[in-house]
């Protein structure tokens, strides 16, 4: 069983991670991580870390694919978390590991970031681990984060990838995503698709 959390920065992809860690004891991997490894492991690698999204994904999702493929293979479970998977997913995968693949992305929308950021998004933004991200709140800056949340919801919408964007209450809703996450593993277990899957 794969779990791969994508979206926009800050949306607590990170903490989900970590829950569903606890919940169902499958390891999570950020994508930031095998990023930063071979970013410092390699001389040239073709990006860096302000590199654009883009040439950071083309990079290295030939990696996190090969990582998917190998855990589906040995029938063990992983979750990986990160801003760098390709628009169109669904279709960089054959059947067979999209069948025990969970894919979605969260998204803020523009009124939830307007009302939000400061005392929550970005109050928030370290929770699980300390990236030394600081967030100027410039229009600048503030306009960015919101294109970033929209553009990756228009992504999701143009490619029918499973998106949930969060609107007024973080709390309230993101339960929604761990109980349809609940839902699909349940539906995955009994259909047999995943024998290894307890």
């Amino acid at each position: 069983m794969v779990i791969l959390i994508g979206g926009a920065g800050c949306t607590g992809k990170t903490l989900m991670a970590q829950k569903l860690l606890e919940k169902y004891k499958f390891p999570y991997l950020s994508i930031d991580h095998i990023k930063m490894g071979i970013y410092r492991g390699r001389f040239n690698c073709g990006f860096t870390p302000e590199s654009e999204d883009e040439i950071i994904t083309e990079k290295i999702w030939p990696i996190i694919k090969g990582i998917i493929m190998t855990n589906i293979e040995t029938g063990q479970n992983i979750i990986i978390e990160g801003c760098y998977f390709p628009e169109s997913l669904e279709k960089e995968l054959d059947k067979r590991y999209l069948s025990e693949t969970i894919i979605f992305n969260i998204i803020f929308s523009e009124e939830y970031i307007r009302n939000n950021l400061l005392e929550k998004i970005i109050k928030n933004r370290n929770i699980i681990e300390n990236r030394g991200y600081e967030f100027d709140n410039s229009n600048e800056e503030v306009s960015k984060y919101i294109f970033e949340n929209k553009n990756g919801k228009g992504k999701c919408k143009k490619n029918n990838t499973k998106y949930f964007e969060i609107k007024e209450n973080y709390g309230k809703e993101i339960q929604i995503i761990y109980k349809w996450i609940d839902d699909k593993m349940n539906g995955i277990k009994n259909n047999g698709v995943y024998p290894h899957f307890v």
